[in-house]
Formats: structure tokens, C-alpha cells, sequence
């Protein structure tokens, strides 16, 4: 982002993280938890499992009292998956093996054992765009012959704001482009140390009339690290700063959505809610007047 003030900046980056919606398992209905893992642990676990759905084709739950009874799922609000494992011993165990993966069948639960039960019209409304989660080979539990696992799943639509695992983004920061200048010109061996004093690329050297110089060929690449102001006979030569108005965003997506996109809703999100300040500001003004 360029030419704009740090509480914009800010503003999208805190969106980014609290308040673009996702859709993430809220309730569990465990039939059978005979794993070592607690039913109360294991549904936390799952509830942080990022599912692959589009949240903007879906409408938000209801609020509700905590002992409220949870509804018959909604097919515009409620995504429904099954996790039913149990595992057993291998019949037929390699030779020799001695990991429980090779002793035994389905001794590691996987997000790869979901199973999407599509309710109402999903079925249709997602053809070729299976429901699942991002990622297939996330452990979800381990599981020894006699123990099993058999619940039921329910996504609803939320924002990180009232829970972490409706975060759309791993992370989500930001930081100002680095200015550097060179106050005089620096040639010969100086030149190769000051190079070294910063990241790859961004000083370069070059050669004129048979000597080398250093030249500044990319401010993006440095880090900040000021290990030039360490060198007495270099600190001189160069200008350390920022650009006030240039941010350099770093979006990690949890695979639900692509960083592209999720910048594309936060800044709607944005717009929003400018336009919800703006429309009270006329009312309030309408008021007095």
C-alpha cells in the first residue's frame, strides 16, 4: 500500500484477522470417543481444522443462548461433515515392521477420514467442489486396535473476532519500506563491505573506469538489520530510514481463500464500514439541525 496514512494500513491488516469470515466446526456431537484423547480436547482440536468451503456463499448462524438447543442444520448456514474411524490390527504387516502404521490400520485419524454429508441442495449447489478440509494429512488423533472414533461435525460461518479458528489468515503484518541513501560515493574494498553488511541485492556494485562502486539496487530486500552503523568507517556513508506512507504487506492464508482475495474482502469490509460512519454522521447532523 502506497500513499496512505498507518491507521489504514492497520485497519486492513486487523481486519485481515479478526473480521473477514470463514467457516469453521462449532459443534461436535461425539457418538464414540475411545481414544486417549478427552472429547472436550478433541473437539478444540477439530474446531481449529481449516475446511475448504467459501464462506460468501453462506449465511451466518443465528446468535444463540449457550443452552439453547442447537438446530436442524441449515444447508444456507451449516456445512455438516462425519469422522467415523476404528482402527484395527493389519492382517498382513510387513515383515519386520515395528511402526504402528505398518501394524496396524487407520492408527493415525487424519483430516483425510472426513467425510462431507452435503443436506438440502449443497450437493448440487457444489458439484466438483468438494467439501473438505484444506489439507488431508493433518493428525488429527492416534488410535491403537479397539479405539475408535465416530462424530459428527457442524460448520457454521464466523469471524475471528469472537474465535480464533474463523481467522481466515495464518498471519497477517506489515512493514514499511526501507529507505537507504548513500551520503558519498564508496569504491574499492569499502564498496564489497558495505555490500556485506547488507541482504543479497541490496547493494550493488559496479564497475566504472576500471573501479568498483556501490550503488543502491533494491531498499525492499533489506531487513533492517543496521549492521552497517557497527563499522566506524561506513556508518557515514550511508542514510538509514522508511517511508512513512509505503507498507509491504506479508498475508499467510490458511488455504481457505487466497491472500489475493482475502485482501480484496477486508478492504470491503472496510468500505463498509466507512459507509455505516458516514450515514450515522448525516443522521446525527440531520438531527441537530
Amino acid at each position: 500500500m502506497i500513499g496512505v496514512d498507518a491507521s489504514i494500513s492497520n485497519a486492513i491488516r486487523r481486519i485481515l484477522l479478526a473480521e473477514v469470515p470463514t467457516m469453521a466446526i462449532e459443534k461436535v456431537f461425539m457418538y464414540d470417543n475411545t481414544s486417549i484423547i478427552q472429547d472436550e480436547v478433541l473437539a478444540h482440536r477439530l474446531g481449529l481444522i481449516p475446511i475448504l468451503a467459501d464462506p460468501r456463499e453462506f449465511d451466518f448462524m443465528p446468535s444463540m443462548d449457550e443452552e439453547a438447543e442447537w438446530p436442524v442444520p441449515d444447508e444456507q448456514k451449516v456445512i455438516v461433515l462425519k469422522l467415523k474411524v476404528r482402527c484395527k490390527r493389519n492382517p498382513k504387516p510387513p515383515e519386520g515392521a515395528s511402526r504402528p502404521v505398518d501394524l496396524y490400520t487407520d492408527a493415525h485419524v487424519k483430516t483425510s477420514h472426513f467425510e462431507w454429508v452435503p443436506i438440502g441442495d449443497q450437493a448440487k449447489k457444489f458439484d466438483g467442489r468438494e467439501i473438505r478440509p484444506v489439507h488431508d494429512d493433518i493428525l488429527v488423533a492416534k488410535l491403537r486396535p479397539g479405539q475408535a472414533i465416530d462424530a459428527e461435525l457442524h460448520c457454521v460461518k464466523g469471524i475471528g473476532q469472537d474465535h480464533a479458528k474463523f481467522s481466515p489468515v495464518a498471519t497477517a503484518s506489515y512493514r514499511l519500506l526501507p529507505d537507504i541513501t548513500l551520503t558519498k560515493r564508496v569504491t574499492g574494498m569499502m564498496a564489497h563491505r558495505l555490500k556485506k553488511c547488507f541482504p543479497e541485492g541490496v547493494i550493488g556494485i559496479k564497475n566504472e573506469e576500471g573501479e568498483d562502486e556501490a550503488y543502491i539496487a533494491d531498499c525492499r530486500r533489506d531487513t533492517s538489520s543496521r549492521e552497517v552503523l557497527r563499522h566506524e568507517d561506513l556508518k557515514d556513508c550511508v542514510k538509514l530510514g522508511k517511508k512513512a506512507d509505503h507498507f509491504i504487506f506479508t498475508v499467510e492464508s490458511t488455504g481457505i481463500l487466497s491472500s489475493k482475495e482475502l485482501v480484496l474482502e477486508a478492504v470491503k469490509i472496510l468500505k463498509e464500514k466507512c459507509q455505516q460512519k458516514l450515514k450515522k454522521l448525516d443522521y446525527v447532523q440531520q438531527t441537530n439541525t
